[in-house]
């Protein structure tokens, strides 16, 4: 399998913060992500515009960053194509690359983790909106565990 983690996040309408979303199903087995859960075992991120932090070439390239609950960046994310509900990025500091699965108000995303990827990013968009990595998907989807969600502002 190319793509090997799964993670879906939805933003519940009860939450404070508009850029937050929870997980709400994932493997469970990318560390990566795994490591940023905080005491109650919940995982979340923070979605949005690219901060005025980041790098003026990475900013000017990126159409929005995935940022963890601790304020650490997780990707910037690429959306080639506006009407389309793919986009792309990898994992800062590691070889993964990720692809992602949006509805148009990015309420709710699905992130798939394609491990030691990260130079075939955009093959593997392609390779997404051609639907080539439909059956990986599904399987990962199937595989998922449903995460509780109790508290939208720790």
């Amino acid at each position: 399998m190319i793509v090997t983690d799964y993670y879906e996040f939805i933003h519940s309408p009860e939450c404070k913060a508009k850029t937050r979303l929870d997980c709400v199903a994932s493997t469970q087995n990318y560390n990566e992500f795994e490591m940023t859960r905080n005491k109650h075992g919940q995982l979340f991120i923070y979605f949005c515009d690219v901060p005025d932090k980041f790098k003026a070439d990475i900013r000017r390239k990126a159409d929005k960053s995935i940022t963890s609950s601790k304020g650490k960046n997780i990707s910037s994310v690429f959306v080639p194509v506006v009407v389309s509900p793919f986009a792309y990025g990898d994992i800062a500091g590691t070889a993964d690359a990720i692809l992602l699965i949006n509805n148009p108000d990015y309420t709710q995303i699905e992130i798939f983790v394609a491990r030691g990827q990260k130079n075939n990013r955009i093959n593997l968009y392609q390779m997404l909106s051609d639907g080539e990595l439909d059956d990986e998907i599904s399987s990962l989807r199937k595989a998922a565990v449903t995460e509780l969600v109790t508290d939208k502002n720790d």
